[in-house]
């Protein structure tokens, strides 16, 4: 009882002041009706035997009542039975005595001549301090066209997960094709590297394998994350130097490719780029920063990032000649790398103290 609101019952002045502006008790009942009737939701005014007291226009309208067959009739009886409902009785009877009010409960029910509806109900029960009458004030909200758009855009949104579902998978099954085509590719090239006379020949063919091999290395890796759109680097680079280490170091003279990367990811599109640049720049040291056998030859490759912006650095420890690196007037292997670094927006510096270090910075 303590938390039920309360209303205190007029004292006589204040009847006295109400008769200037309402007459009678037969004009505050209509001035009480007409207020109902204001309410554009439907709104029933219950005694405490659930009795309708007043009900709005909009309920008749909603529900096609009849206002003779509704006001003094037990709430449970209107429409030969209507509104009995299961859920309503809960509210009514149980949840309201005991927390006086009640919000958004809803009612999902079929109500004869108007069809199925969902309606949100909202209720108060109010305790008179000058008696131990009640009222309970009940509104409806429609809220059957809102819950069928909602179903609406769940089974939409159900069927573009679905969708999206089996275009990854189909996405998956591609990069999985693509890689195994990508590596039935590098194989020949290596295959036709062996079996030429020409030095020159054997050269071009291997370079063409390990830059085939660093795209596959991206399809390889696309479809083992099952992530399509980015690559984790580290794992990416490291895989990619492991492969060129196995195909393109001798054994009489070992050189030890090491890389050391941050948790940064990339776009797969650069870094399909981001490979052929390292393949480029590491097989340009294999090749030249060690003429003569080193037993602590190594090349290493850093990556470095922070947001969208990172740098990428290959450096060894080799002779540092000017001829070890891309120049403005190389071959393929630099015309390959301007181009890919011009392509992932960044740039290229380079330094032969010692050994060779070629950096390329990109900045968001």
């Amino acid at each position: 009882m303590s938390g039920w609101p309360r209303f205190r019952a007029p004292e006589l002045d204040d009847l006295s002041a109400m008769s200037t502006t309402i007459p009678g008790i037969e004009d505050a009942q209509t001035l009480a009706q007409a207020i109902v009737d204001t309410i554009h939701e439907p709104l029933l005014v219950l005694d405490g035997d659930l009795t309708v007291l007043a009900a709005s226009r909009a309920f008749y309208e909603i529900f096609k009542v009849d206002p003779d067959r509704t006001m003094g009739r037990l709430l449970y009886d209107l429409g030969d039975g209507q509104w009995n409902i299961p859920a309503l009785r809960l509210l009514l009877e149980t949840i309201i005595p005991e927390k006086t009010a009640m919000d958004g409960f809803e009612v999902d029910h079929d109500f004869p001549g108007v069809g199925r509806r969902s309606m949100l109900l909202n209720a108060r029960k109010v305790i008179y301090e000058t008696g131990p009458n009640s009222t309970i004030l009940l509104a409806f909200t429609d809220v059957t066209a809102r819950r069928a758009v909602e179903r609406e855009l769940a089974d939409l949104l159900e069927h573009t997960e679905e969708l999206l579902r089996q275009k990854q998978i189909l996405l998956q099954e591609m990069q999985h094709r693509v890689a195994n085509s990508l590596q039935i590719i590098a194989s020949i090239l290596l295959i036709k590297a062996r079996a030429v006379t020409s030095e020159e020949t054997r050269l071009h063919l291997k370079d063409a394998h390990q830059r085939v091999l660093s795209v596959a290395e991206v399809q390889s890796h696309l479809h083992a994350s099952g992530d399509l759109d980015q690559i984790e680097v580290g794992p990416y680079l490291t895989k990619l130097c492991d492969s060129l280490a196995a195909s393109m170091v001798g054994e009489t003279q070992p050189i030890a490719i090491r890389v050391e990367a941050d948790h940064g990811f990339i776009g797969s599109d650069k870094a399909v780029s981001m490979g052929l640049m390292v393949t480029e720049l590491v097989i340009n040291a294999i090749k030249y920063a060690f003429p003569a056998d080193r037993a602590d030859a190594l090349i290493l490759v850093t990556y470095e990032s922070e947001g969208d912006s990172w740098v990428l650095v290959v450096c060894d420890n080799g002779v540092g000649a000017v001829d070890t690196v891309p120049s403005a007037h190389g071959g393929l292997g630099t015309a390959i790398v301007e181009a890919l670094v011009k392509q992932l927006d960044a740039r290229l510096t380079l330094t032969t103290s010692p050994g060779m270090t070629v950096s390329v910075t990109h900045r968001a």
